[in-house]
Parts: C-alpha cells; structure tokens; sequence
C-alpha cells in the first residue's frame, strides 16, 4: 500500500505540535497521525522516509490532555521536553484497589470508605509533597531484565521492581464525595517519571482503605497546556486546509523554559561546528540562538565553558 503523501503546506514543517491527546489511544497512535499528516513512511531497509516524529512523555490510553509530539529535527528535543514538570486533573476511588492501580484492572479489594473523611484526605495527599519513592506499575514501560513490565504483566507475571525517586511539588484536593466508594479529584504538579496510578494507590493505601485511579487529564507539560493543544481532528482540517505550520511551535520557541543566549559571527560558526563557548553565565542547559532568532544548539554550561549536546546545522 503506498502511503499517503503529506498534505499540503507541511513540506518542510518541523518543531513541536502540542497535541490534545482523546481517551483509548496510546501516545504511539498520536506519533502515528502526525506521521501520516506530514508524510513520515518507512523506507528501505527499515529507515523512515520523510520528518521524524516522535513524543515527549507517553500518556496512558485511557489518559487524556497534553502529549507533546515533535517534528523532524526537534525531536532532538525529546529528553529536555520530556524531563519537564507535569500537571494533571486527577479522579481516584476509594475503597477498591485493581491489578493495575486504575478503572481497567481487576478488582482485587473491597473495603467501606465511610470512615474517610475530607481532613483526613487532605491530610494523607500533603504527605506526599516533596520526595518520594515510588515502585513503578507492572503495566509501565519500565524495564526489568531487558523487557518491559507491561509485556511481563500481560503473561500474569509479577517481578521485584526497585522504587524510584519523585517529586510532588504540589497536591489540591479539588473535590470529595464522601461515602462507602468515595471519590475525590485532586490537581498534581509533579516531576516527569511520576506514576498518578501509584499515588493514588499509596494515598489509598495511607487510608487504610485502597484506592484505584479512575481518571487521568494531563493539563500541561513544561510550559506546554491544555490550553495551546489541539485535538486529532483539529489538526487534521489544519492539514487539509494547507494551515498545519500554523500548528507548529519552532524549536527556539518549544525551548523557551531553559536560559537562551544569542550569537552571531565566529561564535555562530563554531557553534554550528561543534565547538564550545566560554560559559554563558548560566548553569546547565542553554540555548543558543542566532540573531535571527532560530536554534542554533543545546548546551551544557558546567561554568567553565559550554558545550554542544545538540546541534542545529
């Protein structure tokens, strides 16, 4: 079957795409779409014809809200993207707990949750502010002697995972139904690697009660929000009406969180080459940008002097 072509006004388009990503389609299923949109096909031997595409932080199927997908050379960007904060809209109940810590699982527990009150909840969410340690899912992604859990899990096994360190910056409770299966909705701001499904088991499990998580809505991703995404359908009448581009976040732009500095002349060329700059000032990561305002590079500034870790020929 021959692939379709890319539609109109999207030769060329690279950057990032913030993407509204719908219920009961995995973050693979998105990169697909774009893919499609912009003319990403297999090649030969196994390489890709056509722009990159890849995302920057998987989101659950049944999960909704910010995916951020980026395009052709961006994807360059994927680690710094992907290692941003994240928020989410989160809506757990308590009281019954499932094989995989969400509404898709077998039910494993039941308990009355009657005893649970508002103050005790909110008490039990602020414990978790600050760092923590979670034991990632068996339906995560995470891998255990060289396989995901996730194809452990779907053979009914269940191995020893090492917890992993988190941060919880913020938790609010935004709504509470009290009741034998009580439910509660709570906003988190939490480091990248954090699993809502855990925390919502945990906080469940600090109840006495056990809990699952029954919805999940990512509201923003690094600087990225629910607000500036578009949905699949949106994105594709963009295409079809050659506006696409206007979609499109630059690579500058997508970068914007991070410190940027602006060069021009001999800095420029030997930045282009690979080179290093004395240090800008800054620690960590920096941006580059030439005077017209496009990325140049990613650096890491160690005050010594800053490196290329990507580089924008």
């Amino acid at each position: 079957m021959t692939a379709p072509a890319p539609a109109p006004g999207t030769d060329g388009v690279e950057g990032v795409v913030v993407v509204d990503k719908g219920p009961g389609m995995t973050s693979h299923d998105v990169v697909g779409a774009i893919r499609r949109i912009v003319g990403s096909k297999p090649g030969r031997r196994g390489n890709r014809r056509g722009p990159k595409v890849g995302h920057a932080g998987t989101l659950d199927p049944d999960a909704t809200g910010v995916l951020v997908v980026c395009i052709g050379r961006a994807t360059r960007l994927v680690p710094y993207l992907q290692a941003s904060e994240k928020t989410y809209d989160a809506r757990m109940r308590l009281g019954r707990t499932t094989t995989t810590l969400d509404a898709a699982g077998e039910e494993t527990s039941v308990t009355d949750a009657s005893a649970v009150t508002e103050e005790a909840l909110c008490d039990a969410l602020k414990a978790f502010v600050g760092d923590i340690t979670q034991i990632p899912p068996m339906v995560s992604a995470v891998k255990v002697g060289g396989e995901r859990l996730y194809a452990k899990a779907r053979r009914g096994e269940e191995v020893e995972r090492d917890p992993r360190p988190v941060t919880i910056h913020d938790i609010v409770l935004a709504d509470f139904v009290p009741g034998p299966a009580a439910e509660a909705t709570f906003l988190v701001t939490c480091s990248a690697g954090t699993y809502i499904r855990t925390l919502a088991a945990d906080v469940g499990d600090r109840l006495g009660v056990g809990a699952h998580l029954t919805a999940l809505r990512r509201l923003g991703s690094g600087r990225f929000a629910a607000d500036d995404a578009r949905d699949l359908d949106a994105l594709q009448k963009m295409a079809e009406a050659g506006d696409f581009a206007d979609a499109v976040m630059s690579p500058a732009d997508a970068m914007a969180e991070f410190p940027s500095i602006i060069v021009s002349g001999d800095d420029a060329a030997a930045v282009r080459n690979g080179r290093p700059l004395p240090s800008t000032g800054h620690d960590g990561t920096v941006c580059v940008l030439d005077e017209g305002g496009d990325l140049l590079a990613v650096m890491t500034d160690d005050g010594r002097s800053a490196r290329p870790d990507v580089v924008f020929n």
